[in-house]
């Protein structure tokens, strides 16, 4: 049996602000410090053990896992950064606050651009002060292959190719491994991993700062998944990411 750990990272500046957030980069907040480090607090008093860690390469990931991997006393574990981990893509919502542009646009349509799986938000211009086609962590990237927007179905189309190319042989190969990445970058494994409809997975909410831990069969299939901690406190923490785009 092998075990994944997947973890979202903490409270950001713009999750307290309620505001699409994708790509930009916006560090954590107090808040998402304390839920990063007691993923670590809950990692340690299970026992968990690392080999390597994947993270994305925006900081509200990558300080959740120093966070948690500081908390385990594995800040010296080696780290991968993949932009494939990277959150959804929300184009020209990117910096919009949630739940005034679901006063503007109304709760369904807003609903549909966080949640729908081939429905993606209106698109960036790619002259956008916002566009991240000129950040140098793109630089070995094509223009065209940095999203001006992106639904939940191009993110599963770029998660899953590094699935199968890293994460999964890593696994295979005995590696003990933890990903702290985004909620929809997290959401796109699951859906994979759990086999979840294109119909369902829009109902699926990550919390913040919580492991999530899948048992998996020597091929990879889960046997078991479930949050560490106290679940009814992951399930209300859930429901607060749900009724975030609600005006």
């Amino acid at each position: 049996m092998h075990k994944l750990v997947l973890i979202r990272h903490g409270e950001s500046t713009w999750n307290l602000e309620n505001r699409f957030t994708g790509w930009t980069d916006v560090p954590l907040t107090a808040t998402g410090v304390e839920q990063a480090r007691q993923s670590g607090r809950l990692l340690k008093e299970a026992g968990y053990e690392f080999d390597v860690a994947y993270t994305s390469v925006l900081k509200r990931a990558i300080w959740t896992l120093w966070h948690a991997l500081d908390e385990l006393d594995r800040t010296w574990l080696p780290v991968v950064n993949a932009w494939q981990l990277n959150e959804r893509h929300y184009g020209a919502l990117q910096g919009l606050n949630k739940a005034e542009t679901a006063k503007q646009y109304g709760d369904a349509q807003v609903l549909t651009w966080r949640r729908s799986y081939d429905v993606p938000p209106p698109p960036l211009t790619a002259d956008d002060p916002r566009s991240e086609r000129s950040d140098p962590r793109y630089a070995a990237l094509a223009p065209a292959d940095v999203p001006l927007t992106e639904c939940l179905k191009d993110t599963v189309a770029r998660v899953l190719p590094y699935w199968n190319s890293q994460l999964a042989p890593a696994i295979r190969s005995g590696q003990r491994i933890v990903i702290a990445a985004h909620g929809n970058s997290i959401r796109a494994l699951v859906k994979y991993l759990d086999n979840i409809s294109d119909d369902e997975i829009v109902g699926l909410n990550i919390p913040n700062g919580i492991p999530l831990v899948y048992e998996l069969d020597a091929d990879l299939k889960p046997i078991k998944s479930y949050y560490l901690g106290d679940a009814e406190a992951a399930a209300k923490a859930a429901a607060a990411v749900a009724n975030q785009g609600k005006a």
